[in-house]
């Protein structure tokens, strides 16, 4: 093999995460598993990769995911796997799989990680994105629909969104769907030839995805257009209006709209989305829905289910607030390289005694000025530091501080400095804690 000319780069539609934003993304995390494990939602991790099947079969053939998006290969026995597009199907699969019919009821679940699509990359969108989602299966009434929405809001509000609405839709199920379906071509097919080849095969094959396009002259034609909540069942209305009055209690913001479809076909009557003002015309930061055939037709007994995925590039972008946890950060510095393994003996001493703090110990042993300056910058410019400081102290350790056994802690916000014992350590951060 020759030698590789030019910079190696990160392929187009991906993006490195490096402190601080890997620390941002991980904050957000945290808090996911914090606001739903307190609902008492679990953690699931599924494969990266599933078979292609899995995918045609639960989120449709028609679907752009499906028929234009998804990264599928053959592997070496000549087997098509698709990088998860989504993970609803892999979690319903995965559940199918390990026998769902004998799990207790509800069933609840979360999940965070990587999903990959083939589309044009723009802001906040990547070819691999990352994705934080819920599943709530065994529950058929409103009251699911309900509790998700509002564990949501809980999350979003936890991370310092103030602004949010959902926007709500039913889709019609079963011979109403059909007749919606019916109705929505008899609508566009007089002005069809206005439409673009993809936009025409969706007319025939599945016009709901016709609210997929991306074509101004399509959403032009659908002005007008039959209402999803004009051809509800009673049950399903009754469903619709049961969630609407349950988020009004809890003081859940929503509008309808029966432009809300979602991208997969396996969603049926609750449909949402949540958008941020802070983002403009492209606002909708997360979308879900309900999916009550989809357990049945990937093998497993019918098994009502709703959930959600957000798309966490795109949360992050928008958040204002910062979620990292302040913590307080201490720069260990040896005054030379005789003194390192004093320093690292305090250091080890400083996170024993104060736990939760960052303790860095400068391993280079450059002197104390190069050390103080990089603690500094720890300050001055927090934006380029991984963590959230909530104070920052440099512990100077030279040769008088190893031969007498005593530790001097400098402030840099208000430049005070303390020398003391080594043993009176605990006590002296004790006080600073309370300063």
């Amino acid at each position: 093999m020759g030698a590789v000319s030019g910079r190696l780069r990160a392929p187009k539609g991906t993006h490195d995460l490096l402190p601080p934003d890997s620390e941002r993304f991980a904050a957000v995390e945290a808090t996911a598993r914090r606001v739903f494990s307190s609902y008492g939602y679990g953690e699931i991790r599924t494969p990266t990769f599933e078979s292609t099947e899995l995918f045609a079969r639960s989120v449709g053939e028609t679907t752009d995911i499906v028929h234009k998006e998804m990264y599928t290969f053959p592997d070496r026995k000549g087997r098509s796997l698709t990088l998860r597009p989504e993970n609803t199907a892999g979690v319903v699969r995965a559940l199918v799989e390990a026998g769902i019919q004998e799990a207790p009821r509800p069933i609840r679940l979360w999940y965070a990680g990587s999903q990959f699509r083939y589309e044009q990359p723009q802001a906040g969108r990547y070819r691999e994105f990352r994705q934080i989602g819920v599943e709530l299966l065994g529950v058929g009434s409103a009251a699911g629909d309900a509790e998700v929405l509002i564990m949501l809001f809980a999350f979003l509000g936890e991370l310092g969104f103030r602004d949010l609405v959902a926007t709500l839709n039913c889709i019609p199920r079963g011979d109403a769907r059909a007749a919606f379906s019916r109705a929505l071509q008899e609508h566009v097919r007089p002005r069809a030839s206005a439409l673009g080849d993809e936009d025409r095969r969706r007319l025939e094959e599945n016009p709901l995805r016709l609210y997929d396009s991306k074509d101004p002259e399509a959403a032009k034609i659908l002005e007008g257009a039959p209402a999803t909540l004009d051809f509800l069942d009673e049950g399903a209305r009754a469903h619709h209006l049961r969630l609407q009055e349950l988020l009004r209690e809890a003081g859940v913001r929503f509008v309808e709209s029966s432009a809300i479809v979602r991208g997969l076909d396996y969603y049926t009557l609750t449909v949402f989305e949540v958008a941020s003002e802070r983002l403009g015309a492209q606002n909708a930061i997360l979308g879900g829905g309900r999916y009550d055939g989809l357990v049945e037709s990937l093998g497993g007994q019918p098994t009502p289910a709703i959930g959600f995925a957000i798309g966490e590039d795109r949360l992050v972008a928008a958040m204002e607030a910062d979620a990292r946890s302040p913590r307080p950060v201490f720069f260990v510095i040896p005054g030379s390289p005789a003194d390192v393994d004093y320093a690292l003996a305090v250091s080890g001493a400083i996170r024993a005694l104060a736990p939760g703090s960052v303790v860095e110990t400068d391993l280079t042993a450059r002197g104390f000025p190069k050390g103080l300056a990089r603690a500094a910058a720890a300050l001055e410019k927090p934006e380029r530091y991984a963590f959230r400081a909530s104070s920052v102290r440099a512990v100077l350790l030279g040769a008088d501080e190893r031969e007498g056994e005593r530790v001097t802690v400098k402030d840099l916000a208000t430049g005070s400095q303390r020398s003391f014992a080594r043993t009176a350590l605990g006590e002296e951060l004790g006080a600073a804690r309370d300063r």
